[in-house]
């Protein structure tokens, strides 16, 4: 173990396992520090809790910006850069770190680590305060226990050396950039860049928010803070509804107006997003509630109004085209007695069919009587000598009745002749009847 850079340090053993290069740099207020970490328990696992490779980021830390988990600097402060170092630190050193911890595994999952607007109700509130949402990190907050943090120095600047975020900053600088954050944030909107405009203003109610935090509550100088988050917050739900992002700015404004109910702003711009997702009744409520706080509104929203009803109407003649005929063609499912009286009728309608229906294969076979004869009577006309005989049949099938044929004129002149030539002959039977059963030629 190496003490000899951590004179003074009560609670702390150090033990490098890889030394850098070059001098301990120089570390003096603002300079930025990158460094890789890894968090372990003191136990025959080492269990790691947080380890910033798996994250695939690296921490960075201002020198000299409060930051919560001090002893971290007391550490730094000790290597040179490319140094990996063990470092042993007591209870009296590890106390912060479940907070340090939450907050930092937010920001690898994407989240806001300020929360800069709270969701929940008083009794969620509670539950949130006794719980920092991480099972481990809750049962080392209720028992403090000695922990191992691995490091490993990347890189050190100095502040002219980089350009400092928000985060970076101190109380004072941070109250500094807000007006500058502000006016950026104004003028990105002005040129309906407003995407761009929404970082700006989220940037600035970072800050507010990290300096409020260390007031009390509902006391003047927080309240002077609420006042200038609020307006803030204002402009970035104005961004957010000319980018569509209507429900967002329903949950920020409320959000403001269930806390300051006189905000005038709050209740239009949530007004303006309930008209957007067709909530006529809570973008009326919200706009009555505008005149009733500033009736100089009345000309805007009279306008506000207005579209709000045109908008409905076209909305209600959309839907009622959409869903035209949609109930009236279809058909309403019977009941099982009208199905039962449906199968008793088609059992009925099947024994009083006529014998012709019974078979498709009889009734296919049977041909038109009104073809057939005819058919074989131009053929006869047209070579008495090959037409042939009528066949009986042995075996008749299905008898049909037939309607008769009307006599043609034709019919009439040829059995005229055939009367003639046969006139002296002595008749023993009657001529072929034109409905009987033929043949097609």
């Amino acid at each position: 173990m190496e003490n000899s850079l951590l004179h003074g340090t009560e609670g702390i053993k150090k033990n490098i396992l890889y030394g850098g290069t070059n001098d301990i740099p120089k570390f003096i207020t603002g300079s930025k520090v990158t460094f890789h970490f890894r968090t372990m328990l003191c136990n025959d696992d080492r269990t790691a809790l947080d380890d910033s490779r798996k994250v695939g980021m690296p921490m960075e830390l201002v020198i000299g910006n409060m930051f919560k988990l001090d002893v971290w600097e007391t550490l730094l402060r000790s290597m040179r850069v490319g140094e990996v170092a063990e470092f042993w630190c007591d209870v009296i050193h590890t106390g912060l770190y479940p907070m340090v911890a939450k907050s930092l595994r937010r920001i690898a999952e994407g989240k806001d680590p300020v929360d800069w607007h709270v969701h929940a109700c008083g009794m969620a509130n509670m539950f949130a305060y006794h719980s920092l949402g991480y099972e481990d990190l809750d049962e080392l907050q209720k028992e403090p226990q000695p922990l191992i943090f691995l490091l490993e120095l990347l890189k050190v600047q100095q502040p002219s050396e980089y350009e400092r975020e928000s985060w970076a900053l101190s109380d004072e600088e941070r109250l500094k950039a807000v007006p500058v954050r502000h006016d950026q944030g104004n003028k990105l909107y002005k040129q309906g860049r407003f995407e761009e405009a929404t970082l700006k203003y989220k940037e600035a109610i970072f800050c507010i928010k990290n300096v409020q935090s260390k007031e009390k509550a509902w006391e003047a100088p927080w309240l002077k803070l609420e006042k200038m988050a609020n307006t803030l917050t204002l402009n970035y739900c104005q961004c957010l509804l000319r980018m569509a992002e209507y429900y967002e700015v329903i949950e920020h404004t409320s959000d403001i107006v269930n806390q300051h109910p006189g905000l005038m702003k709050g209740f239009y711009l949530r007004g303006k997003a309930h008209m957007e997702v067709w909530n006529e009744a809570e973008a009326r409520a919200d706009f009555h509630r505008v005149l009733d706080l500033d009736p100089g509104m009345k000309k805007i929203v009279k306008k506000d109004l207005a579209v709000l009803a045109m908008r409905m109407d076209e909305k209600k003649e959309e839907d009622r085209l959409k869903y035209k005929g949609m109930f009236t063609t279809a058909s309403a499912p019977k009941t099982p007695e009208q199905t039962m009286a449906g199968n008793m009728k088609a059992e009925e309608s099947l024994e009083q069919a006529p014998a012709d229906l019974e078979d498709p294969e009889q009734e296919a076979q049977q041909q038109s009587p009104e073809e057939e004869p005819q058919a074989q009577e131009i053929l006869e006309r047209e070579n008495p000598e090959q037409a042939s005989p009528p066949e009986e049949t042995t075996e008749r099938e299905i008898p049909t009745q037939k309607t008769p044929t009307p006599v043609t004129s034709e019919q009439t002149i040829q059995a005229q002749k055939n009367e003639e030539e046969t006139r002296p002959q002595l008749i023993t039977s009657e001529p072929e009847s034109p409905d009987s059963d033929v043949e097609d030629p």
